[in-house]
């Protein structure tokens, strides 16, 4: 029995919670943003990390995961091309923890560069959520599995799908904004946590790339 379409809703549910709260490059790279930058840049940053989304639950409707499975060239190139994405912000991140450790502390009152890799915070989170491995190696395979190849109108549950995970996602990056921005107050006092922590982010979006280029969809 399905529910317009989708199978075994509430697993998915249960399943899609999950999976927004496994930590990814799109809720670090978000809580990195408004603890730097603040609220306003956090939601722009989030707002890439929507239409990263949408594009991506676009291509599983037009049968995205099919097509990588069965062109194996193509996916080479999208995980490597993620995945030097990812090492490269990581690369970012831990160097700007280095010269914020290096560098003598500034005052909360004083004005504070904006660093590169934060600089535009949509168009960098429209390229992390769309070269996001948790996104390609799991929500590709894990999403077309509830919906009813059976029922006659497909993007009903679709639709459906689609809007349960990205509300839990908007739900979560909110949350994640708010924190961080509540966070900064204190980092601005202690800026060598702030850059190992800077550093620490950094290391898992490494980690994230490496995972990413020696994953397959097998």
């Amino acid at each position: 029995m399905s529910f317009y379409g989708v199978t075994d809703l509430w697993t998915y549910v249960i399943g899609a919670f999950g999976i927004i709260l496994l930590p990814g490059p799109n809720s670090l790279f978000i809580l990195s943003v408004a603890t730097a930058r603040g609220v306003k840049p956090g939601f722009q940053g989030a707002l890439g990390v929507f239409l990263g989304d949408t594009v991506l639950l676009a291509l599983v409707g037009l049968g995205a995961a099919g097509l990588l499975r069965t062109t194996p060239a193509l996916f080479m190139v999208v995980k490597y091309a993620g995945a030097a994405y990812l090492s490269w912000v990581g690369l970012q991140l831990i160097w700007a923890a280095f010269k914020k450790w290096r560098s003598p502390a500034v005052p909360m009152a004083g004005l504070q560069e904006v660093p590169a890799h934060l600089a535009h915070p949509f168009k960098r989170a429209l390229l992390v959520s769309l070269l996001n491995p948790k996104a390609i190696l799991f929500l590709l395979s894990f999403f077309v599995q509830f919906i009813d190849p059976a029922y006659e109108t497909p993007v009903v549950p679709f639709l459906i799908l689609s809007a349960i995970v990205m509300g839990f996602s908007a739900l979560y990056l909110s949350v994640l904004i708010f924190a961080g921005a509540r966070l900064a107050q204190g980092f601005r006092a202690r800026q060598k946590l702030s850059a190992s922590l800077s550093s620490a982010v950094g290391g898992l979006f490494l980690w994230f790339g490496a995972k990413l280029a020696t994953a397959s969809l097998s």
